[in-house]
């Protein structure tokens, strides 16, 4: 597996070595020595995966302390664009963000420590999106941003009509009148 920092260097994408030939392809998606060599130690407690088709828009989601969440995403199927905030108000970073795109054919995955929002949108006809979290969820902690904050100006690759949002999402709060998470 390949390592990448981005400009938050927290946040990092990992390209997995994938074995191909005309019968398919295998690859490890996760190896728990390699990871923790790299990022550092994760206990994983919980995969989800959610079906969403084009223009579907989840997030920007976190949960406050103590039930803040790192989290493991890729896509399986389809492609979406990931984006990760950094909500951490004691870091250089603080209100920055990195957006990737996630697909079935480049089979990258994206780490995301607790102490960022995370949302992502689809961009293909549909996708099927795989995450693992280190927290278990906890509703009376949960919290967001809203997608188009003016403050973040995230490009969501999408034009604004085409973003197919669920009724929790609309209702987010903007970025500067968030409970924000202080963890790292």
């Amino acid at each position: 597996m390949k390592f990448i920092k981005t400009e938050i260097p927290d946040l990092v994408i990992i390209e997995p070595v994938v074995i191909g030939d005309d019968r398919g392809y295998f690859f490890e998606s996760f190896k728990k020595d390699e990871f923790e060599k790299e990022i550092g130690k994760i206990d994983f407690v919980q995969e989800n995966e959610s079906k969403s088709s084009r223009g579907v828009l989840r997030g920007l989601h976190f949960q406050r302390p103590p039930f803040t969440q790192a989290k493991l995403v890729r896509a399986v199927l389809g492609e979406v664009l990931d984006v990760a905030v950094d909500i951490r108000t004691d870091s250089p970073t603080f209100g920055q963000y990195v957006s990737v795109i996630l697909s079935g054919e480049n089979k990258r995955q994206f780490y995301i420590p607790g102490g960022f929002a995370h949302g992502f949108v689809v961009l293909s006809e549909t996708a099927v999106f795989q995450y693992k979290v280190d927290n278990i969820y906890a509703p009376d902690y949960d919290d967001g941003i809203i997608y188009n904050d003016p403050d973040l100006n995230i490009d969501w690759k999408l034009p604004e009509e085409m973003i197919k949002l669920s009724k929790k999402d609309k209702r987010m709060n903007l970025f500067k009148d968030s409970k924000l998470n202080t963890a790292k």
